[in-house]
């Protein structure tokens, strides 16, 4: 029976504070994007078309929903003798009294695993990333020059690139290059080629690198490991990655990364992408089609199944169970499972977690469509947004806010945080 050779690692125990109320109760890997899938749903399918079968997921902050959407792993077809995806937690035992204390840490507490499965190549990944990549071309190309270890580096303008890890490649080959230099997060970056967090290692040098990086203070794949590796002149190379990336560190990039998906010609085609969710989770299959009223209006939107349109959509994502009364209007925003928007209300420029009413005649953030772009407002899950409440620009609202916290003029001032 054939016996795969690549072990994938994906790292999705990260909240990400930038990202706000939407990760207060699940990791950033789980948070729900696309109108019906969740984030990691893009490394699962990435691997599932590279033929990557066999997965490891490391998991740490608040796992539930993530764990609840992987379920079996039948969802990618990762069921079978060599096929699985396994969550791996955080854990403590005689030799280890530590949670994982980094990327680099998590991996290394989980080396037992890896040695069982003995893999030829080691994939570690990014859980948090929207991008379509075919693994098999970085392994091949990593087979093709021999090297310990093989990043992937998407160019973005040199004035964005201090957040990132940046390398400078050598040469001009179209494909890739041996790395001249790292730095994670430069102050001044010395080029534009930005990591993925798409990492393939040869084992053995895999081993010895995170069994070095326990002698230190910090665990970091890249702070610490890729520049051990610079400096200890391994084989490190640079795979360049042309196709579209979306970072959703932040409310902004969420946002813009969502709408990437409307228009004419969208940066991302999910259908063409063959991107794959669990439709188990929250009875997505379950739901009942998509019902359209008489004078109910969409333009420009993504609208699932389990949605009730009776107002008017424009320019927005809407996850399955959302309902729009009549005289009610959506425009530029996102809108997660099972909200409610009552008749005369109004949100623009919104991303909504599950389970929110907005009441009858509500406003929220920016809602003068020729504004331009005003700052995101963000509320948190099971809220009741009462009657006639006006939420301003770049708000937050707390999740699951108790009656009594609701201003009692029912406003919220632009940038205002409410919890």
């Amino acid at each position: 029976m054939y016996k795969p050779s690549t072990l994938a690692m994906i790292l999705a125990g990260g909240r990400v504070d930038e990202l706000g109320v939407l990760t207060h109760y699940r990791p950033k890997s789980a948070v729900p994007f696309g109108g019906f899938a969740r984030v990691i749903d893009f490394p699962l399918s990435n691997l599932m078309c590279s033929g990557i079968e066999m997965v490891a997921i490391l998991s740490q902050y608040r796992s539930y929903s993530l764990i609840n959407h992987i379920g079996t792993g039948a969802a990618w077809d990762m069921i079978g003798r060599y096929r699985g995806i396994n969550i791996l937690p955080p854990f403590k035992d005689y030799e280890n009294p530590h949670w994982y204390r980094g990327s680099a840490d998590a991996v290394y507490q989980n080396l037992d695993f890896v040695r069982y499965h003995n893999p030829a190549e080691i994939l570690v990944l990014s859980g948090d990333h929207i991008y379509q990549m075919d693994y098999r071309n970085m392994i091949r190309y990593h087979y093709s020059k021999g090297a310990d270890l093989t990043a992937a580096f998407i160019e973005v303008p040199v004035e964005s690139a201090h957040r990132f890890g940046v390398a400078e490649i050598e040469g001009r080959d179209e494909e890739g290059g041996r790395l001249l230099s790292y730095e994670e997060k430069p102050a001044r970056p010395r080029s534009g080629w930005a990591s993925l967090t798409v990492l393939c290692f040869r084992p053995e040098v895999m081993y010895e690198v995170l069994e070095e990086n326990q002698k230190g203070t910090s665990y970091e794949f890249g702070r610490d490991i890729i520049p051990m590796m610079m400096r200890e002149k391994y084989k490190v190379y640079g795979y360049k990655f042309r196709g579209y990336w979306g970072y959703t560190r932040t409310i902004d990039e969420y946002w813009q990364t969502s709408m990437d998906l409307l228009g004419p010609e969208p940066k991302i085609d999910m259908e063409k992408w063959g991107l794959r969710t669990n439709l188990e989770h929250r009875g997505i299959r379950d739901c009942q089609p998509l019902k359209v009223g008489a004078r109910g209006v969409l333009d420009n939107s993504m609208v699932y199944n389990g949605c009730i349109i009776e107002g008017r959509v424009v320019n927005s994502i809407l996850f399955p169970g959302v309902r729009v009364e009549e005289g009610a209007e959506v425009r530029d925003s996102v809108l997660f499972f099972n909200n409610t928007v009552r008749s005369g209300a109004r949100l623009g420029r919104v991303v909504s977690d599950v389970n929110t009413v907005f009441g009858r005649d509500v406003r929220v953030g920016s809602l003068d469509e020729h504004a331009g772009n005003g700052a995101i407002t963000v509320i948190g899950w099971n809220n009741q947004v009462p009657d006639t409440t006006v939420i301003g620009r770049g708000c937050t609202v707390y999740p699951r806010l108790d009656p009594e916290k609701w201003p009692s003029n029912r406003r919220v001032e632009d940038k205002e945080v409410l919890q």
